[in-house]
């Protein structure tokens, strides 16, 4: 018997994001069709359970200009509309939306807040594949399968080691010459007083 994952989704006038959220997900598959239908599924977990999902999403979407990109804790899908319209929900169908997809706040804007601009989605430098250039998985249907680099691209440390580094040295650089004035003042001799052992 296979499971759901939990999916999250967001809406803009042009775009649906959504994301697939299964950590460590192996045999990755993704299918999208033109009218609409997004399946996925993969084995996950100690015992490679079987994670499968269909939804049939509320209207067309156009396939070729889709992108994906599966990474290590989840499968994050831009999916191009057929039309520039907001939908009324993620869903086709007068069926209650199922318990495992969420709205994902994160990368939610209402409608009359919408600028059209690309840039209000932090993607986090993912590496993305087209649908459309995937080949084909039959009915006009676009696939992906694999795992790829999972989006990691060209990930670069940042130098906030090396910072800390650079300011113990300057502190002690300075604890060192207010040591020395401080012997200096007294006469070349310095105290130090030892704490008293606690008891």
């Amino acid at each position: 018997m296979s499971r759901h994952p939990e999916v999250k989704w967001a809406e803009r006038a042009d775009k649906i994001y959504i994301t697939v959220l299964l950590p460590d997900s192996k045999n990755a598959k993704v299918n999208l069709e033109p009218e609409g239908v997004f399946t996925f599924s993969a084995t996950a977990g100690a015992d490679n359970n079987l994670y499968e999902l269909k939804l049939d999403l509320h209207d067309k979407v156009n396939v070729e200009e889709s992108k994906i990109s599966i990474g290590v804790r989840s499968i994050f899908c831009i999916l191009e509309k057929a039309e520039k319209v907001w939908w009324s929900k993620l869903l086709r169908g007068d069926g209650k939306t199922p318990h495992y997809v969420k709205v994902d706040w994160d990368k939610w804007v209402d409608e009359d807040e919408d600028n059209g601009s690309p840039g209000d989605v932090d993607l986090g430098g993912m590496d993305f594949s087209n649908f459309g250039n995937m080949g084909g998985m039959g009915d006009g249907g676009m696939g992906y399968g694999g795992m790829g680099d999972g989006g990691l691209g060209d990930f670069e440390d940042s130098d906030d080691e090396e910072q800390e580094v650079t300011k113990s040295a300057e502190q002690d650089t300075n604890k060192a010459e207010e040591d020395a004035k401080l012997e200096e003042q007294g006469n070349g001799t310095s105290e130090k007083k030892e704490a008293a052992p606690s008891t």
